[in-house]
C-alpha cells in the first residue's frame, strides 16, 4: 500500500487526507501548529493518523508522495528534506483532480479572486447547475470529490496552490490581473510570481477557454512567453481592438461566444475593480452556455463578498467599511479609488514586501487621517509620515477603533483596507474583519 503524507491539517489538508484514504492509501497527517478541534474530529471519525506541533521525520520521509498545504513555503526545513529524498510534493488541488472528471472553472489573480469566484458560482447556481465552490473559499475540493461530488467546480486558486499543480487542468481559466503580492515567497522577484499565476493555463487544450484582462501589462508580457492552446477571451474596461468584453457607452457588452448586453447601471457591484470582476464572470457564464436572462438577473442580484468593501454601518454620521481582504497594495488602491467621502484609512499588519508608492497619490487625495494597526508599523511611518496627514499609531483593534472615533467627523468614512496580511495580530483576515465590524457596530 502506497503512503500519502499530508502536511498541514486545515481545510485543504484534511480534505486531501480523507480522499487519500478513500482511494486506498495509507495516510498520515502532520501539522507543525495546533490542529483545530473540528479538523481533529474529522480525522478521528475517518480513523486517520495525525500529529500536531511537530513533524516526525520517520513518518514523513517514508511517504511515496506528499500533499502540502499552500501556506507552507518550499523553504520550510521539512519540505527541504522531502525534496532531498526525491519525494514528489503536490497540492490538494492536484491530488483531487486525479479522481474526478468534473468540469473545472478556475479563477486566479492578485485581486478580485473571491468576488469573481463567488459571482460565477452565483450565476451557475441560478442557472440550475449542480456546482461546488472550492479552493480558497468553500469546502476543500478533495473533500467534495470524496464525499459530495459535483459535475462542475468553481475554484479560487492562489499562486501558492498553483505552484504545486502539474497535470490538473482548468476547462475555463480566468486570470484577473497580476500585481505585486507575496513577493516574500518568490525571492522578491515579480517575474517568479507572474509565472506562478500563468500556471492556471498549463495543460489547457484547444477546446478550453482562457479569460483574461487585456489591459494588464504584466499579463500581456507573460502571454509572449507562453504558448497557450485555449480559446482566448480577453476583456477590458473600454472597447478596443482585440477585446471581446467591455463597457461601451454605458453598456456592459460581451461579443462572443454569443452577444450579450445590459446597462452598466444595473450591475449590482460598484467600483472600477468590479467592472473587471463582472466582465470576467459574465464571460465564464457565456462560455458555459448559460442564458442571457440568467446572466442578467445574476449580475443584478449578487450581494458581494464579506470582508471586501463590505458596508458595516453608519454611526454618528460616520460610515464604516470593512475591506479586510485587501491584503496587498493594489487591493487598497481599488478601495480608495471607490471612496466618495473624506476617509480615515486603517493600514498595517504583516508586510509582504509591499511598495506603497502606488497608493500615495490616492492617499493624498482621499484621506484625512491614517491609523496604523500592526505589531511593527515602522515601514508605514517611513512611507506615509511625510504626507502631512494626521497619523495614529496603534497595536490592537481596541486602540485602533478608539483612534478612529476620535478622528472621524460626520460625513466621513472609516475604511479598513490594510494592504497587509493579518497574522501579526489576528488569527486570519476574517478575524480582523469581524473584530472591526463588532467594534463599529458597538460604537
Amino acid at each position: 500500500m502506497k503512503k500519502i503524507v499530508v502536511l498541514g491539517a486545515a481545510e485543504s489538508g484534511v480534505g486531501a487526507a480523507i480522499l487519500a484514504q478513500k482511494q486506498g492509501f495509507e495516510v498520515f497527517v502532520s501539522d507543525r501548529s495546533s490542529i483545530r478541534e473540528n479538523y481533529k474530529q474529522m480525522l478521528d471519525s475517518h480513523h486517520i493518523r495525525w500529529e500536531e506541533q511537530q513533524h516526525t521525520e520517520s513518518e514523513i520521509l517514508t511517504a511515496d508522495e506528499v500533499v502540502k498545504s499552500p501556506g507552507i513555503p518550499k523553504e520550510a526545513p521539512i519540505v527541504r528534506k522531502i525534496a532531498e529524498k526525491g519525494i514528489p510534493v503536490i497540492s490538494e488541488i492536484e491530488f483531487a483532480g486525479r479522481y474526478t472528471q468534473s468540469k473545472m472553472v478556475c479563477i486566479t489573480g492578485s485581486n478580485g479572486k473571491t468576488t469573481t469566484t463567488s459571482l460565477i458560482y452565483h450565476i451557475f447556481r441560478n442557472a440550475g447547475y449542480d456546482v461546488g465552490l472550492a479552493g480558497n473559499i468553500g469546502h476543500s475540493l478533495a473533500l467534495q470529490v470524496a464525499e459530495d461530488p459535483h459535475p462542475i467546480y468553481v475554484i479560487e486558486l492562489s499562486s501558492f496552490q498553483l505552484d504545486d499543480i502539474y497535470r490538473f487542468k482548468a476547462d475555463i481559466a480566468v486570470l484577473l490581473n497580476i500585481t505585486p503580492d507575496h513577493l516574500d515567497r518568490y525571492e522578491g522577484k515579480m517575474e517568479n510570481y507572474a509565472a506562478s499565476k500563468m500556471r492556471i493555463t498549463q495543460n489547457q487544450a484547444e477546446g478550453d477557454a482562457f479569460i483574461y484582462w487585456a489591459d494588464d501589462p504584466v499579463i500581456q508580457e507573460q502571454l509572449k512567453r507562453h504558448n497557450i492552446q485555449a480559446i482566448a477571451y480577453p476583456f477590458s474596461e473600454l472597447k478596443k481592438t482585440g477585446t471581446i468584453a467591455y463597457i461601451d457607452n454605458g453598456q456592459y457588452t460581451i461579443e462572443r461566444p454569443s452577444p450579450f448586453t445590459m446597462p452598466q447601471g444595473e450591475l449590482s457591484l460598484r467600483g472600477k475593480h468590479n467592472i473587471y470582476n463582472s466582465l470576467a464572470a459574465g464571460l465564464a457564464a457565456k462560455v458555459a452556455g448559460i442564458s442571457n436572462e440568467t446572466i442578467r438577473k445574476s449580475l443584478s442580484s449578487f450581494e458581494g463578498v464579506e470582508h471586501r468593501l463590505e458596508y458595516v454601518c453608519t454611526k454618528n454620521g460616520v460610515e464604516y467599511i470593512n475591506d479586510s481582504k485587501a491584503t496587498n497594495v493594489d487591493a487598497c488602491w481599488y478601495a480608495l479609488e471607490s471612496m466618495t467621502r473624506p476617509t480615515i484609512l486603517i493600514l498595517g499588519g504583516l508586510d509582504k514586501g509591499n511598495d506603497y508608492s502606488t497608493i500615495l497619490p490616492l492617499v493624498r487625495e482621499k484621506c484625512v487621517a491614517l491609523v496604523f494597526l500592526g505589531v511593527d508599523n515602522r515601514k508605514l511611518h517611513d512611507n506615509f509620515d511625510g504626507l502631512g496627514i494626521t497619523i495614529a499609531d496603534t497595536h490592537a483593534m481596541t486602540d485602533c477603533m478608539k483612534a478612529c472615533q476620535e478622528l472621524a467627523q460626520p460625513g466621513q468614512t472609516v475604511l479598513l483596507s490594510p494592504c497587509c496580511a493579518s497574522f501579526d495580530l489576528f488569527k486570519n483576515m476574517e478575524d480582523r474583519g469581524e473584530q472591526f465590524k463588532a467594534w463599529a457596530r458597538n460604537i
